[in-house]
């Protein structure tokens, strides 16, 4: 069986303030497992230990206990890092140059060969769809192109694992769905990409697994599908009610009325806060029975966001209610 993308066991990471006794415990004995071929989400409040996590699996922190792997071979050594690929946050590349440059500059610092640069630039440029913008200076890129050349960045080396840091921040909505488009693409080549994102909604819509890490710890991970998986309420369209009808429904039922359905004067729409399907099913046959027509009966789920903000306030209110203390004199994450 072939060894996980990222094994991490026991981490733990510890910064001791120079100026004081105080210190920071980034990363308190955490576990994770990231598989082959995932878009693995990492999620959690600033000073979460997020990016701590990044610098140790890349080797530019060292834990203070614990240990991590990278498709099986240990982060302590150099050849862990041969099939990684990385795009940090607020990344910035030499705006002198074109593309076709930069990533002939980073081609060879990663070691990739001549005749490999060849052949892989003009591909990596067509995938981030930049080909014809390949002799551009990058001082004229929008911040989306700079994103999208930031992940040919990071493939130059044709990586097995690609770490992003906050990809699609400052993104315009037509640029995050290009990129969430070649993130998918990527995951289709078999690629595994570990992501940290604020935008929880980019999250949602583009990863297959996340965890949500608080104070250093894991307080909850899953895959998306099943941390969203419970019905908040249900929106329904249907023609316009008779005010009996309505009055009858409100007094049986816990609704909210929005009125008229857009333009759209003769259909009206209402929320259902009562999630029981029995509940919904009387509601239909009573609107059948007043000669009602029901356009669409849509369940809303509870967002990712709804759901890490639980999760978040859960762990950071103890038993007495009185919210926990901060206890550092640094703030080395975020």
């Amino acid at each position: 069986m072939a060894a996980p993308s990222i094994h991490v066991s026991g981490l733990t990471k510890v910064y001791k303030s120079t100026f004081s006794r105080k210190s920071i415990r980034a990363l308190d004995d955490l576990d994770l497992t990231v598989e082959s071929g995932e878009i693995f989400g990492l999620l959690g409040p600033n000073g979460a230990g997020k990016t701590t996590l990044i610098k140790i699996l890349l080797s530019v922190v060292r834990p203070s206990s614990g240990m991590a792997k990278l498709n099986g071979v240990s982060i302590d050594r150099p050849a862990s890092r041969r099939c990684v690929g990385f795009l940090p946050e607020n990344h910035r590349f030499p705006d002198f140059l074109t593309p076709d440059q930069m990533l002939e500059v980073y081609g060879r610092l990663s070691g990739v060969q001549a005749e490999d640069r060849r052949i892989r630039i003009p591909k990596l440029l067509e995938q981030v769809k930049l080909t014809e913008w390949h002799d551009t200076k990058i001082r004229k890129f929008s911040k989306g192109m700079m994103q999208r050349v930031g992940i040919a960045q990071a493939l130059i080396n044709d990586p097995d694992i690609i770490f992003l840091d906050e990809p699609t921040d400052g993104v315009d909505p037509i640029g995050r769905r290009e990129i969430r488009d070649i993130l998918f693409a990527l995951r289709e080549q078999g690629k595994t990409i570990f992501l940290k994102s604020h935008l929880l909604s980019e999250v949602e819509q583009t990863c297959t697994r996340v965890t949500i890490m608080y104070k250093g710890r894991k307080i909850q991970e899953g895959r998306v599908e099943d941390l969203t998986r419970i019905v908040t309420h249900f929106d329904i369209q249907t023609t316009l009610i008779p005010t009996p009808l309505l009055l009858k429904l409100k007094d049986r039922f816990s609704i909210d009325t929005a009125g008229k359905d857009g333009a759209n004067a003769e259909l009206t729409r209402f929320r259902l806060n009562d999630t029981e399907r029995s509940a919904l099913n009387t509601l239909i046959d009573l609107l059948r029975q007043g000669g009602v027509e029901i356009g669409e009966v849509r369940p809303v789920r509870r967002s990712l966001e709804e759901r890490f903000v639980e999760e978040v306030k859960e762990v950071d209110v103890p038993a007495d209610g009185k919210a926990e203390a901060e206890t550092g004199a640094v703030q080395p994450d975020r």
